[in-house]
């Protein structure tokens, strides 16, 4: 947990606002800014979450708070990590009316760390915030809306930092196509929504890392789960069985590419879609390999875009176009995708030192 800090808190006390302070924050008529507006149209929109748990499920604790955002006239979105650990009838939300109501899984992912609630009651002030249809552009201002620390309704701001960041997670799979911010997030904020000056959802807001750096889950990759989990319950990611490595300039020399582009196979688990269909680099020989340079015709020139592309472009099933470079030829090999093996838990989280990563297994 060192190099992040998930936005979740530990069990306590909710720290509301009296009315009467929201009221003087958020109802000023005479301030023309346009964060100001985009606040007062999606706050009604978005819950403190408050879970009682027994500690059993995995990666699970005690219970704690979180942030939520109603996304229709029954369901909730929030993040897995907020609600693992939840109690049966052990999850409440908390509207900006002050209102309560009972809530309930209806569908976790444990890889996109994304989670469904359902509030049977939905107050009439909320109304469903949308998920952009596309990628953000890396400049553009963004809202985080949430209750970090418990102090619910709060808002901050900055601007769209990067897009396609792999991000750690306790499952040791990567959480592809993240969105990284400047926007300040806390503790608490896990699992609100990062807002465009427009009101649609960037993504869903994951963990604060210090130093002004923030991620948020991909509202593309959302727009995949979410709409499953409320269906079915769960989601099923493409699952390729390899271990990869970015292609340095010494690696690119040795096979002949004229630049430092794609992914070298350094791994391939037995009885894995890549068995026998991909050849892993071996030890000491850093031209042995396959390295992964396009996918059905897209470009993949690092591990970001590995998992970018299986993630948003892929299902279970697919039968896939790699293009490879093996002995210094380039050559045409398919590969039909399976379902993600479960999740090997416990494992570290969040790697303890800058820079580092857990191994990227498509």
């Amino acid at each position: 947990m060192a190099a992040f800090g998930f936005g979740g808190t530990g069990a306590g006390t909710v720290q509301n606002e009296t009315a009467d302070s929201n009221a003087t924050a958020g109802d000023g008529n005479d301030i023309d800014s346009p964060y100001t507006e985009t606040y007062r149209n999606s706050i009604d929109s978005v819950v403190l979450v408050t879970v009682s748990g027994t500690g059993s499920a995995p990666g699970g604790g005690s219970g704690g708070l979180g942030s939520g955002f109603v996304i229709d006239d029954q369901h909730l979105v929030t993040n897995n990590h907020v609600v693992a650990s939840a109690s049966d009838d052990g999850i409440e939300v908390q509207f900006s009316n002050e209102e309560w109501r009972a809530a309930s899984i209806v569908g976790t992912d444990i890889y996109s760390d994304l989670a469904v609630l359902r509030v049977e009651d939905m107050p009439d002030i909320a109304t469903g915030l949308s998920f952009l249809e596309s990628k953000p552009v890396i400049g553009q201002e963004a809202l985080a809306i949430g209750n970090p620390l418990g102090l619910d309704a709060s808002v901050s701001q900055g601007i769209v930092s990067g897009i396609d960041r792999s991000l750690p997670s306790p499952t040791g799979f990567s959480i592809p196509a993240a969105i990284q911010t400047d926007a300040p997030i806390n503790p608490g904020n896990s699992g609100g929504p990062l807002v465009s000056l427009e009101g649609e959802v960037l993504g869903v807001v994951f963990a604060g890392a210090g130093q002004t750096i923030g991620f948020a889950i991909a509202a593309v990759l959302a727009n995949r789960v979410v709409p499953t989990l409320i269906e079915d319950g769960t989601y099923e990611h493409p699952y390729m069985g390899i271990g990869v490595q970015p292609v340095g300039p010494a690696i690119a020399d040795e096979i002949g590419l004229e630049e430092a582009t794609g992914v070298l196979v350094m791994e391939v688990v037995p009885n894995s879609p890549a068995d026998g269909v991909l050849e892993p680099g071996r030890t000491g020989q850093p031209g042995s390999g396959d390295v992964i340079v396009a996918i059905d015709g897209t470009e993949i020139p690092t591990q970001e875009q590995l998992s970018s592309y299986l993630a948003l472009e892929t299902s279970p099933g697919d039968t896939i176009k790699l293009e490879v470079v093996r002995d210094g030829d380039r050559q045409s090999v398919e590969l039909t995708l399976a379902e993600r093996p479960a999740a090997e838990l416990p494992r570290t989280p969040i790697p303890g030192r800058p820079g580092e990563r857990p191994p990227l297994e498509p």
